[in-house]
């Protein structure tokens, strides 16, 4: 279960403070500009320290570990519910927080893990193609599980685990549709190659022509022939 990690301090930015090159300034400070909302109150520009983001996102519980958010004297529960790197140098931009109320459910994506060794894989040496690899889920805070386990032991050649074969019941509701594919056992493409000898007499003949080139190529020879001949006697 999700669980509440550590106290991440956020400091209040005034007005004055957005834009790119403020936003600038302050990650060259230590900081990283951040937005807090939700809980109907109202939206509040913050700046959070990166470490502690990075900390939490890579949790076991990731970008839906619930923590204590404080801004000045302000407490609340809160989430990571968007982030941004800089592609190329791999550092944090910015963050979107949101307060969360524990009584309330909410809708989250959560990973799937694969358990078990696939029938398909073990006995009919196929391999295992993941097609999904998250679910949308609905629970109370509480309830968010770090991921949902999907058992592939019974998964043979032509078989899908679908949504509606995780472990459904309980406190969490599936959002996801129930049909869509999880995974399935797929066969390992074979490389033709071709032998040395069939490689020295294609290199022999050189490649065949088409059929059509071979056909045009005759009828030419048949009209050169024609003009060589000398004219009918009448």
């Amino acid at each position: 279960m999700s669980a509440t990690v550590e106290v991440l301090e956020a400091q209040p930015r005034p007005d004055s403070s957005r834009g790119k090159n403020e936003a600038r300034r302050l990650r060259v400070s230590g900081r990283v500009p951040a937005v807090v909302y939700g809980a109907k109150k109202e939206t509040v520009a913050v700046s959070v320290d990166p470490k502690q983001i990075s900390k939490i996102l890579r949790s076991d519980s990731g970008h839906n570990t619930i923590f204590d958010l404080k801004v000045g004297n302000e407490k609340a529960k809160a989430m990571i519910v968007d982030w941004q790197y800089d592609p190329l140098k791999g550092t944090l931009l910015h963050i979107d927080l949101k307060r969360i109320a524990m009584d309330q459910k909410m809708r989250v994506m959560v990973p799937i893990h694969l358990v078990g060794e696939a029938a398909g894989v073990k006995q009919q040496g196929g391999i295992m193609d993941q097609v999904l690899r998250e679910v949308e889920i609905e629970c109370l805070p509480a309830d968010i599980p770090t991921h949902i386990d999907a058992d592939v032991s019974e998964l043979v050649f032509g078989a899908v685990l679908r949504v509606k074969d995780l472990p459904h019941g309980g406190k969490l509701k599936f959002i996801t549709d129930d049909e869509q594919a999880i995974a399935h056992v797929t066969s390992v493409k074979e490389e033709v190659v071709a032998t040395p000898e069939a490689a020295a007499a294609e290199a022999a003949t050189g490649p065949a022509e088409p059929e059509v080139i071979k056909k045009g190529k005759q009828e030419a020879e048949e009209g050169a022939e024609a003009e060589k001949a000398p004219p009918a006697k009448k």
